[in-house]
């Protein structure tokens, strides 16, 4: 078996994941491979480092400055506009399209017909009014610029 095979091995080994057959197939090989050998302690040693460093998450003053900082807002800001504005046009393209083959089925009663297109008109006016309010009251909204 080559080398790089055992170097297979070894990483299985610092995981935990090691069978025992393989375990003891990969110690035979230790002791007769000083490069696999070196290779071995080499990557405990790393093991061990990277087993004491620990994440340290940010605090929330450093977290404050980067959201007020007018870039990130306006990138923010600008990629909700133009994801919305994509998702409505898609919508709309796609309740068109289905509304035109809708109505034109000679299969379809008439009555189907007009419940499905009261349904969506019904739908845009509903969203339409949502999106209104929502703006409405986002801009009076005294409490918006504190931090919850």
């Amino acid at each position: 078996m080559p080398c790089d095979d055992y170097k297979l091995l070894i990483m299985s080994l610092l995981d935990g994941e090691i069978g025992p057959d393989e375990r003891v197939r990969l110690e035979d090989h230790i002791r007769e491979c000083p490069a696999c050998a070196r290779e071995l302690e080499e990557f405990r040693k790393l093991k061990g480092v990277t087993d004491q460093m620990k994440f340290v998450e940010p605090e929330d003053e450093v977290w404050e400055r980067y959201w007020a900082n007018v870039y990130n807002r306006l990138e923010r800001g600008v990629a909700w506009i133009l994801t919305s504005i994509g998702t409505i046009l898609v919508l709309i393209y796609a309740a068109f399209r289905f509304v035109d083959q809708f109505v034109r089925d000679p299969q379809v009663s008439l009555l189907l017909k007009v419940a499905v297109v009261a349904l969506l008109i019904g739908v845009v006016v509903l969203f339409v009014s949502v999106a209104r309010e929502r703006i409405f009251i986002w801009r009076k909204d005294k409490y918006r610029g504190v931090i919850r």
